[in-house]
């Protein structure tokens, strides 16, 4: 897993289906309060569909990084290399997106409660990442802020809420990752041990 790195430059061959499937039944292996399993995974690869994404979540970030976000955001950003052009989000054979459930739908159209949806749906995305990488592809979490646009062009009901935009597929012939270096274990870890 160490291997495993967050990349922006996609090359297009294209992914099957069928992987993208796989990825999301790993990633709904996730533990779940009260097993509601609160995540919906939307998988895209229509190019029309991925270009309306990408204006919408380019339009977003550029009033971002021209304002919403604070300088010292913008610093911390610095070492990334990004800005508000997001390419990738037709480049990527897939978007996939994640949506939380924020309460569940019965079958009389009631809400069904959803317990620890954000800590449910964390896990998953973990799940689905580290699939993804096992898979020997990559992936980017982006997070276009806020992602209302999401749930619009996708057709997602009311009691879902967009939280990740995942593009998936192979690394571009070239692709560069910044340099960034891990905390090592003793920033991470703390062992309390007999």
């Amino acid at each position: 897993m160490n291997r495993r790195r967050t990349v922006r430059d996609f090359s297009p061959d294209p992914v099957p289906a069928g992987v993208i499937e796989d990825l999301v039944r790993a990633a709904s292996t996730a533990p779940s309060g009260a097993h509601r399993q609160p995540w919906t995974f939307v998988a895209v690869s229509d190019p029309d569909v991925k270009r309306r994404i990408r204006i919408a979540a380019e339009r977003e970030e550029r009033e971002n990084y021209e304002g919403r976000m604070p300088d010292e955001w913008l610093r911390a950003l610095e070492p990334l290399g990004t800005d508000e052009n997001k390419p990738f989000l037709e480049i990527a054979p897939w978007l996939v997106v994640l949506f939380r459930q924020n309460y569940g739908v019965g079958p009389a159209g009631e809400h069904v409660r959803h317990y620890y949806v954000s800590e449910s749906v964390g896990i998953a995305a973990g799940l689905f990442l580290t699939a993804v990488h096992q898979a020997g592809l990559v992936a980017l979490t982006h997070t276009p802020s806020p992602m209302g646009f999401l749930r619009e062009i996708l057709e997602r009901p009311a009691n879902e809420t967009a939280c990740l935009l995942m593009p998936v597929g192979y690394p571009a012939a070239g692709a560069q990752v910044p340099d960034l270096c891990r905390k090592p274990l003793d920033e991470v870890l703390v062992l309390r041990q007999p």
